[in-house]
């Protein structure tokens, strides 16, 4: 990076704006879009007249200026409150950008560009090593605001007409660019090792944002693998039961981890201690089998997918053991569930199988609390 000195430069200059711009999101409900920086001096701040306004309390009046010299792009601080970051180091005074780095105003992150860009309002980057630095830049925040947005996927009763709601699967989603799903979020998490933590922020944020939800709702709330190897699930869910002292909460952890009886022994014996259920996800997925189930019992098995989707048009032999299994587990005393039923003819073959618990896009999308509060009225 190039330090320049300060004096005084041209005003008013216009820039071409296929050539640099920002990439990121200028709010966190917006989507992902390019901002062509087509003028010298460009502006940034609070304020809403300036070339670039980011709305955030974070950001100073006049956080920042941008500007062109000789066809080479510099940033400078402005004497902002939070700071100014390339790369992730904080400026004093005037620095050279080039193409790729990243550029942080207080919380908020942008990659710098250097070609032209498909929409200079609303166009999709495409993915590239700026893009997963960027994620990463983004991740810091994400975890530090606690910026999961949770979403609730209902679990309903199979063989009750009206199909009631009993509980939720607390899901997470996210509006920063890169972290958008799950799989987005823990990809970026297993790089920094905080697998762990973000589960943890998943099952926190989830149970806060569902507190309308009417007494007596279950909510099941997931685990990532790491957690049952690692110390502080116990921890974490101590603290859960005492922020939500009244709320029905299940414990969700994959079928794999069934090959360890031991494991979930000890997992069971510190859920019964928090009056918390235990459901086993995913089963049919991996390597669980019946003997274990017996060994360590859940309360609730939920059966993947890839077992229940077309079961209503699969060939005898395959509903034959989707049957029997199901049976067989009942008679452990644990209670079924199917994982994604689509359609009407699967799910009436899943009630006729003894199924007691369905869940899918059949009988309800993943939502935001305020989305299924207005359902439930």
């Amino acid at each position: 990076m190039t330090i320049i000195a300060e004096h005084q430069r041209p005003s008013g200059l216009t820039l071409d704006a296929s050539v640099w711009f920002f990439a990121g999101q200028v709010g966190e409900s917006e989507p992902v879009r390019t901002v062509g920086i087509h003028k010298s001096p460009f502006r940034i701040g609070r304020k809403p007249d300036l070339e670039l306004s980011l709305p955030c309390n974070s950001i100073s009046k006049e956080h920042a200026t941008i500007f062109d010299e000789d066809g080479r792009l510099f940033v400078r601080d402005m004497n902002s409150t939070n700071g100014t970051f390339v790369n992730g180091e904080r400026i004093e005074s005037t620095i050279e950008l080039k193409e790729g780095d990243i550029l942080q105003f207080a919380t908020i992150v942008f990659r710098i560009g250097r070609q032209a860009p498909e929409s200079t309002d609303t166009g999709t980057i495409a993915e590239d090593a700026g893009d997963r630095a960027l994620a990463m830049m983004q991740f810091e925040r994400l975890i530090s605001e606690r910026a999961v947005v949770p979403f609730y996927q209902p679990l309903v009763r199979v063989d009750d007409p009206d199909l009631s709601i009993v509980g939720y699967e607390v899901l997470g989603r996210s509006r920063m660019f890169g972290l958008r799903t799950p799989g987005e979020m823990f990809a970026t998490a297993s790089q920094l090792n905080l697998e762990a933590e973000l589960s943890r922020i998943f099952r926190q944020r989830g149970l806060e944002a569902a507190v309308d939800l009417p007494p007596g709702t279950n909510l099941f709330v997931n685990t990532h693998p790491i957690e049952l190897v690692e110390d502080g699930l116990t921890d974490s869910l101590q603290m859960a039961r005492k922020l939500h002292p009244q709320q029905l909460i299940t414990l969700e952890i994959h079928e794999a981890a069934v090959t360890n009886p031991k494991l979930i022994r000890s997992l069971r014996e510190v859920l019964d201690d928090l009056d918390m259920q235990l459901a086993f996800d995913d089963f049919g997925a991996g390597q669980a089998r019946l003997v274990e189930l017996s060994e360590a019992s859940p309360d609730y098995l939920k059966f993947d997918m890839g077992l229940v989707q077309g079961i209503a048009k699969a060939p005898p032999r395959r509903q034959q053991v989707l049957s029997m299994l199901t049976r067989m587990v009942k008679e452990l005393g644990i209670i079924p569930l199917a994982e994604g039923v689509e359609t009407q003819d699967d799910h009436e073959t899943l009630r006729d199988m003894g199924f007691e618990l369905g869940q899918g896009y059949f009988y309800g999308r993943p939502a935001s609390i305020a989305d299924q509060l207005k359902k439930l009225q």
